[in-house]
């Protein structure tokens, strides 16, 4: 039987009692602080002063406990809007600002199907505000958002963790490579490369995101007026 269907343990007289949503919960403050790596149900049982052997009543393995959390931050996803754009836009945005607000998140996205309660909920927001399109549009439609995003939201929490392990913003990044770039380009080797670099847009990381997803969405809407 899966983790969402299988009834938790009866409640017992301890000291501290534990349900699957404190176990979630403890899980997820551990990943918000130091990552996936410092997630085992070791160290969550350690966290709420309790033996690993409780938690096995409630979660079977490490694989069942990151879709419990997978599906608690999807609690967050709730899509909504006026029509199947603003619908799209409210999944991408909440999907990102799910990614900001925990990073672990952007590195279990995009795997298998999650399946859990509030996943199936946020799946549920996105297609009925589609509702209004014929399936041939609308599957493609959210998988090429989908898509989109998860790259995204990749791409900036990659660069968020780079900067961090060492030490150095975006600017500061410039800054030290500016000068090899200059000597690269003044070779004539990369005359395309240099326009784009010295003469195209520099972007800011929510610029670059909405500017991508406008595009996608262009293309969508282009399509269904087809």
């Amino acid at each position: 039987m899966l983790v969402w269907e299988r009834p938790e343990p009866s409640d017992r007289p301890v000291l501290a009692p534990l349900s699957r949503e404190r176990i979630v919960r403890a899980a997820i403050g551990l990943a918000d602080a130091d990552g996936l790596t410092a997630v085992s149900l070791r160290k969550v049982a350690a966290a709420l002063d309790v033996g690993p052997m409780r938690l096995y009543g409630y979660i079977d393995t490490k694989e069942e406990l990151l879709e419990l959390m997978m599906d608690a931050v999807y609690a967050e996803i709730r899509p909504a809007g006026d029509g199947w754009r603003q619908v799209l836009r409210s999944l991408a945005e909440a999907t990102r600002q799910a990614a900001h607000q925990h990073e672990w998140f952007a590195d279990l996205i995009g795997g298998r199907p999650q399946l859990g309660p509030n996943t199936l909920a946020s799946g549920e927001a996105v297609a009925t505000g589609l509702g209004g399109l014929d399936l041939d549009t609308v599957v493609p439609a959210i998988s090429a958002v989908s898509a989109y995003v998860i790259g995204a939201v990749r791409r900036e929490i990659a660069e968020r963790r780079a900067e961090r392990a060492s030490g150095a913003d975006i600017k500061q990044f410039q800054t030290a490579f500016g000068p090899y770039l200059q000597r690269t380009f003044a070779t004539g080797r990369f005359p395309a490369l240099a326009t784009f670099v010295r003469d195209g847009p520099h972007l800011s990381a929510d610029q670059t995101f909405w500017t991508g997803l406008d595009f996608l969405l262009d293309g969508i809407e282009a399509r269904i007026s087809s």
